[in-house]
């Protein structure tokens, strides 16, 4: 796999499980999961997400954080975890998008050239689009879109990370923990730190496993956090940003 795209490619899907979000009871086999990372992709071109471009994600453990960032994945453009700097109006916010939950995305004063996509319900601004409704209409099939390994997936202030460091990181997360199909990973740390998504999204994608955005209940069997968690298999500490600090920030394997 060269690129963040690849993991959602046509041969990937099947029944088995890819993500799990206790908290709405949604449940994800990778057929439904690929066509919906395909439809959101489809969805962002059509809102003039291209390849440079930057999507601002909240900071929020909600599957649509997971499709937002593939689906921009897919295009070549860039993921922002977290949408803080929106918030406060900054002139130097370069967003096209900004994707969060319908009780917060009024709180975004974006500038102007940055839509506004809400997810939880529909929103009450009729401005704002409403990702459900229109992602699910969306064609469940993707174009070729061919993406250059050294194009950036994830930004974080100053920093960013190539798909090719990606795919490389949770790689390593992914061999270390030897997950295999059915292995949940449950995602505890905010995805706002970079290596979240790598290891908690990527890792367990790459290896067929299943990404966990558990509830207060829920118990995976491996974990990406920053304090305790119940998992037992093993938890990865994300570095701030990189993955330079990887081999001793795994604990409890």
């Amino acid at each position: 796999m060269d690129a963040l795209g690849d993991i959602v490619a046509r041969d990937r899907r099947s029944d088995d499980p890819a993500l799990v979000a206790p908290r709405g009871n949604r449940h994800y086999d990778y057929r439904r999961f690929c066509n919906t990372a395909w439809k959101t992709g489809n969805y962002w071109r059509r809102r003039g997400v291209h390849e440079g471009a930057t999507v601002a994600v909240a900071d929020a453990p909600a599957p649509e954080t997971v499709f937002s960032f593939l689906g921009a994945a897919l295009l070549g453009a860039k993921t922002r975890f977290g949408t803080t700097d929106a918030s406060v109006g900054d002139d130097d916010f370069d967003a096209r998008l900004v994707v969060a939950p319908r009780d917060e995305i009024g709180d975004y004063d974006v500038p102007p050239g940055t839509q506004r996509v809400a997810y939880g319900g529909p929103p009450d601004d009729p401005s704002v689009a409403h990702f459900e409704r229109d992602v699910w209409s969306e064609n469940p099939a993707f174009p070729e879109t061919p993406i250059d390994p050294e194009t950036v997936a994830i930004v974080a202030g100053d920093n960013a990370l190539s798909h090719a460091e990606v795919l490389a990181a949770a790689r390593r997360v992914a061999d270390d923990w030897e997950l295999a199909p059915g292995d949940e990973v449950a995602v505890r740390a905010p995805f706002s730190v970079a290596g979240t998504a790598v290891a908690g999204v990527v890792a367990p994608l790459l290896a067929g496993a299943v990404v966990l955005l558990p509830d207060d209940d829920a118990t995976g069997d491996f974990a990406v956090a920053q304090g305790g968690a119940p998992e037992e298999g093993g938890v990865v500490v994300p570095p701030t940003f990189g993955w330079t600090n990887y081999p001793g920030a795994k604990v409890g394997v």
